[in-house]
């Protein structure tokens, strides 16, 4: 028995990425519109350069202006802790209160609005690349959600380029996403075995591509040209809709009631996976807090019961349809989940919203958690979508994994060869 826990002592040792990893804790049901950016105009998946500014915000939908604290952690490509202790990439220190925020003002729903910049006057710096988790505690030091974010080193350059997928059988429905890393200062050595790369869609962190290695060297650069392999479904351009006057019916609105709080219902939406694709301009499943009767839409945005009504008339067996999109950091839950309704045999959802203009769509969602994005919607190889590619490098006897550079590409430019 000592020899067999002696070997997988060893074994643990020898193979780190054994290890469990982490996920993000989604929030509450109180703490809503958590919004989470670097330097996009738009709240999405962090991804900074060294020194520049990460920003949080959420809202505590429960009035008890509670303290809350933050804790960031270090990990590795595969989301498994890396070995930096809290001193080697945080220049200052962390587990601090969130200090600034803010009550409502003239709204029905009363909540706190909390502000979290960094750096700040506690953590000064991130002072090493890489893949970080911030943690929200309560005052209890119980975690209430976390969130993950990226930290870059603009050493190499990555030229990224949407194709067609050449497979017959998904041309008109899939994208592949094909790129060029360019270190003209940093020699990759051994690049099979010490880089990696990240590949997203619209910066949906849960659909990732990340086992892509380089397929042939020319110089300084790596060729990723792949096809299926590094393809998505194209998907299709996102439902909407634009409540900044939550008096009036407008964009995707059919109508406004008034009790506790304001109630929006929508017009019914259809499924679109068999009509012909149309163009229609989106944020890519992004959202943008806002009222127009207000100077500070952060405090003074309404919360929302918005209702949404969808036809859809196919057997779904025991899976299940839920509306898919960043308002959430794309999370299925209970909050997301339609139920079929026998009166007006069509699928119901009521949930809460902050005042302002969302993106989202239909997915269906297996027992296993898989989700089918394009059952409801469609998937169309024209659809616009916005793709990065992470570079992650680790130098032989290095400690943890760099993030050395970043690309994006845009399907509007997509092309055939």
């Amino acid at each position: 028995m000592g020899k067999i826990l002696l070997v997988f002592s060893l074994f643990l040792a020898a193979n780190p990425y054994v290890f469990a990893q982490v996920d993000e804790i989604p929030p509450p049901e109180y703490i809503r519109t958590v919004q989470f950016k670097g330097s996009t105009s738009q709240s999405q998946l962090p991804i900074i350069r060294l020194g520049e500014r990460l920003q949080m915000s959420f809202d505590a939908l429960n009035g008890e202006e509670a303290d809350y604290y933050y804790v960031i952690q270090h990990y590795n490509f595969d989301w498994t802790e890396s070995d930096l202790s809290k001193g080697e990439y945080l220049n200052g220190f962390d587990d601090v209160r969130i200090e600034t925020y803010e009550n409502s003002l003239n709204t029905l729903q009363i909540f706190s609005h909390y502000y979290l910049n960094i750096p700040n006057r506690e953590t000064r710096a991130i002072t090493k690349s890489g893949n970080y988790l911030i943690t929200i505690y309560n005052d209890d030091g119980h975690p209430v959600f976390s969130r993950k974010f990226m930290v870059i080193e603009n050493i190499a350059g990555v030229e990224v380029a949407i194709r067609r997928s050449r497979d017959l059988n998904f041309i008109r429905e899939k994208q592949s996403v094909q790129f060029t890393i360019n270190s003209p200062t940093l020699q990759l050595i051994n690049p099979k075995q010490t880089v990696k790369t990240l590949v997203m869609q619209n910066s949906n962190l849960k659909s990732a591509i990340t086992d892509l290695k380089p397929q042939y060297t020319i110089g300084t650069e790596l060729i990723y040209r792949y096809d299926q392999e590094s393809s998505f479904w194209g998907g299709n351009e996102f439902n909407n809709f634009d409540n900044k006057d939550v008096r009036a019916a407008n964009n995707g609105i059919r109508s406004v009631d008034l009790n506790d709080l304001y109630e929006n219902y929508l017009f019914s939406d259809i499924s679109r996976a068999d009509r012909p694709y149309t163009y229609n301009p989106d944020i890519n499943g992004n959202f943008v807090v806002r009222n127009i009767n207000a100077q500070n839409p952060s405090i003074e945005a309404e919360y929302v019961v918005m209702h949404f009504n969808l036809q859809y008339y196919e057997d779904i067996g025991d899976k299940e349809i839920h509306i898919y999109g960043n308002f959430n950091n794309w999370t299925i839950d209970g909050t997301t989940y339609l139920v079929y309704d026998d009166y007006s045999d069509s699928y119901r959802l009521s949930r809460l919203f902050k005042q302002g203009f969302y993106n989202y769509k239909y997915v269906l969602v297996d027992r296993d958690g898989s989700i089918d994005e394009g059952a409801i919607c469609g998937n169309f190889w024209q659809t616009e979508n916005e793709y990065t590619v992470l570079v992650y490098y680790r130098a032989l006897g290095s400690r943890y994994d760099r993030i050395i550079g970043v690309g994006i590409g845009n399907s509007t430019n997509i092309t055939n060869n």
